[in-house]
């Protein structure tokens, strides 16, 4: 495991050498937030009613707005050629990069959320399902995320091209999220909602790596 870890920890270095591009996702996330209330009014109740939906949605297009590193780096300085030439399970350190990407990214969007969501009025029974959603949610949009930023290795304009990838296949997982809140805000079940999530991030587990190394032997030739 110790190559693995080694790309983990090398990739945790590079985001607190370059913590800037993490200071840009999370003002991107607050500032999409804030600027809902300027748009629709201060009333509590509007608010509180589209809560759910916009937390999710900065929350996917901030991560969204992170994925051109997670994988650039790497193949404009032939790491990435390394990575297909070695003895070393591809697949591993593809989910190691995606750890770490999620540890930098996915997690303080979720630490800031209930902040956002409290400035929003979403009613207090509503916290835990937004923070555990976002829990199963933002590794699952990492991994989708990774086989965009894999897939458009070496393209011009490769952001946009993400975005048209992925965008679609988000929305899903933001649908069981905002789901999950509006059902505990309402006295329903929202555990339905939070086992798919658990389920589609399982599968994505088990989907995303194998793609994203396909990617990769794509790119590299």
């Amino acid at each position: 495991m110790r190559p693995y870890l080694a790309t983990f920890r090398r990739d945790l270095r590079f985001a607190v050498r370059h913590s800037a591009d993490t200071a840009v996702v999370l003002a991107f996330f607050v500032v999409t937030v804030i600027l809902f209330p300027l748009g629709v009014g201060p009333a509590a109740g509007t608010l509180a009613a589209i809560a759910p939906g916009v937390i999710w949605v900065a929350a996917l297009l901030a991560t969204l707005l992170s994925l051109d590193r997670l994988f650039a780096a790497d193949f404009e300085d032939g790491t990435v050629d390394l990575f297909l030439t070695g003895r070393n399970s591809l697949l591993l350190i593809v989910l190691a990069k995606c750890a770490a990407h999620w540890l930098t990214t996915g997690l303080p969007l979720i630490i800031l959320s209930p902040v956002l969501a409290a400035m929003l009025h979403l009613p207090a029974a509503g916290y835990l399902m937004l923070a555990l959603g976002l829990l199963f949610g933002t590794p699952m949009l990492t991994l989708i995320g990774a086989v965009g930023a894999a897939l458009v290795l070496g393209a011009r304009r490769g952001g946009v091209l993400i975005a048209i990838l992925v965008l679609p296949l988000y929305i899903p997982v933001l649908i069981f999220g905002v789901l999950s809140i509006d059902a505990v805000i309402h006295a329903a079940d929202p555990w339905p909602h939070i086992l798919l999530l658990a389920a589609a991030l399982l599968a994505g587990l088990a989907i995303a790596p194998p793609a994203v190394t396909l990617a990769l032997r794509s790119a590299a030739e």
